[in-house]
């Protein structure tokens, strides 16, 4: 529990520019004692490993028309990330350098290795050489593949500035949006995230629950976004690196 919130306060919190003060919708869902617990931080990580489509819990940036130099930068991303990041392909490399699965119980076919120093520095750049998180597909038989790496921005970055780190017209960022969490003590939210309404779950990404409203209704505790702007690059699966995520 401990380093699934350490991991959700770098995500939120420590996504702010410059070590700047969060808000109070953040530290709310930073602080340990609020409980984001292992339950939404799994839905969560399951939800960013499959396709992102734009819905009532997932926001992506539009989709820029490509202009001269676009291509260029995208391909020298790449280019570094090839060079820099396939090393950890053995997973074993990784974990030396400091990247750990924080939620080692999470079901996702792709699974998030996290470097947190590096997260960090993720505020006000994007390294291609120094990712947020790297990408492993997950196999039957426990086998890790490296895919790829993940990029994250504060909330509040402009749509200007991350097409500055990385063409928009290129890759789309994609955000978690209107969560609604099961409220009460950390034992109680655990206990209430089994919920279903209707044949739907009542928390989390699946639930049709979109509104502080309809939330406040079923006693839980609405977010407007969950963590900052994250992008996917499947630098070392095949098919399109940019939107191998994405509909």
């Amino acid at each position: 529990m401990r380093q699934v919130a350490l991991l959700l306060y770098v995500l939120v919190a420590g996504c702010h520019r410059g070590g700047g003060v969060a808000t109070a919708d953040d530290q709310d869902m930073a602080a340990p004692e609020q409980h984001p617990d292992e339950h939404a931080a799994e839905a969560a990580d399951h939800d960013m490993a499959g396709m992102v489509a734009e819905d009532l819990h997932m926001r992506l940036t539009p989709l820029r028309p490509p202009v001269a130099g676009d291509s260029g930068r995208a391909a020298e991303i790449l280019t570094v990330m090839r060079r820099e990041l396939v090393k950890y392909r053995d997973i074993r490399v990784a974990q030396g350098d400091g990247f750990r699965n924080y939620i080692p119980a999470g079901a996702a076919p792709i699974q998030h290795y996290t470097k947190l120093r590096w997260a960090f520095q993720s505020r006000n750049r994007l390294d291609p050489s120094r990712p947020t998180s790297l990408l492993y597909q997950k196999a039957p038989d426990g086998a890790l593949t490296l895919v790829g790496a993940m990029f994250t921005a504060p909330p509040q970055t402009s749509d200007d500035e991350l097409n500055a780190r990385l063409p928009l017209s290129v890759a789309r960022r994609h955000q978690p949006i209107n969560w609604c969490l099961p409220g009460g003590t950390l034992a109680e939210a655990r206990r209430r995230w089994g919920e279903t309404k209707d044949g739907q779950p009542v928390f989390g990404p699946k639930s049709p629950i979109a509104t502080q409203e309809a939330c406040d209704a079923v006693g839980g505790r609405f977010r407007p976004r969950l963590f900052g702007w994250m992008v996917h690059v499947m630098a070392f699966a095949e098919g399109d690196p940019w939107n191998a995520g994405h509909h």
